[in-house]
């Protein structure tokens, strides 16, 4: 019996082996054929066999089959569809190029070919920068961020602002990479713009819920923006000159086929067209305010197994307003504010073989402000001179690389590690002054904090495993540690995404998510103003920590042309800080002394979307329903209250169509609840016998009142133009369109007559036309 037994495990053993035998694997790149550009999230699909794959964000792909005759076909919309007749003996490496299609170019997708029924995660949006560019914009100025706002569980801030909030989170959870690389500050003309110049941009993913174990760092979502390769195979550029800005972009070949580049610049013009107005206005006084950005890039294909990509991307706003009075005395005054961005990536692809692929990267990133200002008086024998500078920022070394093991169609497994070395700059006051006449001379420096070190990293393992026909699951484990000073802080985080098909069209999943971060936001007001500063976690400040939890229900209808889900989740979140009332990022003390630490935090709530892909016709409705609340022991008596942008309903319609080959035209409408700020409920005004003759003010509970509802509607049309060498686009816009006066801040005024207070509200923008001229070439 023995021996029997015995046998028959030989015989198994060597019939699985046969068996593994006669897998092969075909792997490669898809790329694009007029430019070179590896293609994400292509469809590859053997369908006689049912099973298939898709390309990673390096257009890598890698499928291993049974020994067999089929058809492989590769497929993306807005291109032909490319199918090869393979007879898989062993195996094989095939890069395939897909060709434009014009019948379908129109046809735009949010998330690419692979449906939201069929995705393992729930809560990740891709859009593609097409549509961003075809919806209408603030002053022409198409905006990455803006177009955030507009998904369901993704709310933004004041007026006109493209700081955008993630599912009751604030500004900083919001883990925002360039080609891999975190920006600190997105954006400009404070906060009105953000950083990003589409005509540079590849694509745009959101990710606000059931996180993959590759992500850490943050609590509330993840902004994945990568920069475009460049033309591989010729040079083509794109013009466009707004109301305020210009931009220019040129791509091209290096070495053709094998090295390419992309620099693409913008700047605005404000500063040029006011200077005349200022200088009529004003007697001795000049001013003025631009940003401008570079984007570039260059790729070097060295072998078909390795592939080398160097990005850049650089950005400043500059304030500056100056003041002479030389009339009776010598009085010259200079005010400069300034803030920007700096980052890079050095990044390395290497096939090792056809079912393990690696991504190196090296990268930098520096954010910072600072606020100058100077005076010089003198008049006959007295003479006064002050200086003040303020400079706060941060900046980052890091290294990380990623793999994507492919061992068969069930599994797709990832793991990494990384490390970031960050420097903080929370804040360095220096201050001078002189007075020559009286001898006097001071010549002060106030450091709020010195410069302080850390070590961010963390290694990864996740896989995204096909049970069955049915069931997908995505599981994986996030190991952090974070050093700095004397304190170490170590964390586990696993994360879990469930996807189980009910039929063809219809899919339940379910998540849930730990996560930790290090590194705080101290801020006063609305994401986008430099006076925001970054600060690390220490012994006295622990790092913010989270669990989320998300259910979905998904379908799609006609083929894929209609999907909707509906999603509702649950939040929770510790260790959060805030200014202490009344201090501010100019306080004179050390920041640690100035916060407010061991806040919670709850989110909850339900997103639904609904969204048409394909047609003439595309676009998308969005309905959220949220609460979001804080708690700190020494804010409103340590009561729970709500968060500045808690926002209950919040809605927004995204229509986009097609009329012909030379107009199309967008609209979008949003609606919001006002947001919750904290406005006196009564005053009382005291006994003047007591010595007072200020009014008292009761304010109630933190954040208790509601500024009105927001809505508008805004309307974009463009008019195409085939030229001899190009294609021409006058792009018309018309920004909050029935001209709603939608509330920017509310105050209260005293009326002089009755001497009655009552609330006032100041609106920002009513609407506003805007006409921009784009040409490609």
């Amino acid at each position: 019996m023995k021996k029997r037994l015995n046998l028959l495990g030989l015989l198994l053993f060597l019939l699985s082996s046969q068996l593994l035998a006669q897998k092969h694997t075909i792997s490669g790149y898809v790329e694009d054929a007029s430019s070179g550009e590896r293609m994400v999230g292509v469809n590859v699909v053997a369908r006689e066999l049912s099973l298939g794959t898709t390309t990673n964000t390096f257009g890598f792909y890698s499928i291993t089959l049974p020994k067999s005759t089929f058809a492989l076909e590769m497929s993306f919309i807005g291109y032909k569809k490319s199918s090869k007749l393979i007879n898989l003996t062993e195996s094989i490496h095939l890069n395939i190029a897909l060709e434009s299609s014009a019948l379908e170019l129109n046809e735009i997708t949010l998330v690419g070919e692979e449906s939201i029924v069929q995705r393992t995660q729930s809560s990740v949006i891709d859009v593609p920068v097409q549509q961003i560019k075809s919806l209408p914009a603030l002053l022409g100025e198409v905006d990455v961020l803006k177009a955030i706002q507009l998904l369901p569980g993704v709310q933004s801030g004041s007026e006109g602002t493209s700081g955008f909030y993630v599912r009751g989170g604030g500004p900083d959870q919001n883990l925002i990479l360039l080609d891999g690389v975190p920006v600190y500050n997105a954006s400009h003309l404070f906060g009105f713009f953000s950083v990003f110049n589409a005509d540079a941009i590849k694509n745009v993913r959101l990710t606000k819920g059931g996180f993959p174990a590759r992500f850490g760092g943050r609590l509330s979502s993840v902004l994945e923006i990568d920069m475009k390769e460049g033309n591989m195979k010729e040079i083509t550029g794109e013009a466009s000159i707004g109301i305020v800005a210009s931009k220019l972009t040129l791509q091209g070949p290096l070495i053709k086929n094998k090295s390419s580049f992309i620099v693409s610049a913008r700047r605005t013009y404000i500063d040029l067209l006011a200077k005349p107005f200022i200088s009529a206005s004003s007697d001795g006084g000049s001013g003025g305010y631009y940003f401008y950005d570079i984007n570039a890039k260059i790729n070097y294909l060295i072998s078909d197994n390795d592939r080398l990509y160097l990005s850049l991307y650089t950005g400043d706003d500059r304030f500056y307003s100056s003041y002479s009075d030389n009339s009776n005395s010598d009085d010259n005054f200079d005010f400069g504010l300034g803030w920007g961005n700096l980052t890079s990536s050095l990044r390395w692809n290497h096939l090792f073989n056809d079912r393990l692929f690696s991504n190196t990267t090296l990268t930098f990133s520096k954010y910072k402000f600072n606020i100058e200002a100077s005076e010089e008086y003198s008049f006959d024998t007295y003479k006064n001179e002050f200086n003040f500078d303020y400079y706060s920022g941060i900046q980052d070394w890091g290294f990380k690389t990623d793999f994507d093991y492919i061992p068969n169609p069930d599994h797709y497994i990832k793991f990494g590690i990384s490390n970031t070395y960050h420097t903080f700059m929370p804040g360095q006051l220096d201050l001078f002054s002189s007075e020559q006449e009286l001898n006097e001379f001071v010549d002060t420096s106030y450091v709020f904090s010195d410069r302080m070190y850390s070590h961010d990293a963390f290694v990864y393992l996740e896989d995204d495993i096909k049970v069955n026909e049915k069931l997908k699951i995505n599981a994986g484990i996030h190991a952090a540690l974070f050093s700095i000073k004397n304190s170490t802080y170590n964390s586990i985080q696993p994360r879990l995404s469930i996807r189980y098909l009910l039929n063809a069209n219809w899919s339940v999943k379910m998540s849930y998510a730990e996560m930790q971060q290090n590194i705080h936001l101290l801020t006063n007001s609305n994401a986008g103003l430099p006076t925001d500063i970054w600060v690390p976690s220490t012994d006295k400040v622990k790092p913010q920590s989270s669990k989320q939890i998300a259910g979905a229900i998904a379908r799609v209808f006609k083929e894929g042309a209609y999907e909707v889900s509906f999603e509702a989740y649950y939040k929770t979140m510790n260790h959060l800080i805030s200014y202490q009332e009344g201090s501010s990022f100019m306080s004179f003390n050390d920041w640690q002394e100035t916060i407010e630490t061991g806040g919670q935090g709850e989110a909850y709530g339900m997103e639904l979307f609904l969204q048409k892909k394909k047609g003439k016709t595309s676009g998308w409705i969005g309905y959220t329903l949220s609460w979001a609340n804080r708690r700190f022991d020494n804010i409103n008596f340590g009561e729970w209250y709500p968060f500045k942008y808690d926002r209950r309903h919040d809605i927004s319609l995204v229509l986009t169509h097609e009329f012909s080959n030379v107009f199309d035209m967008g609209l979008t409408w949003v609606y919001g609840s006002g947001n919750a700020i904290t406005f006196p409920l009564a005053s009382y005004r005291p006994n003047q016998e007591l010595g007072s003759s200020n009014d008292i003010e009761y304010y109630g509970k933190r954040n208790s009142t509601r500024m009105a509802a927001y809505h508008r509607l805004d309307l974009g049309m463009n008019f195409h133009k085939q030229k001899k060498n190009g294609t021409r686009t006058i792009s018309i816009g018309l920004y909050n369109a029935y001209s709603r006066k939608n509330p920017f801040f509310v105050y209260l005024a005293e009326n002089s007559n009755t001497g009655e207070r009552s609330a006032k509200q100041i609106s920002l923008f009513p609407i506003i036309p805007s006409i921009t001229y784009n040409f490609k070439f």
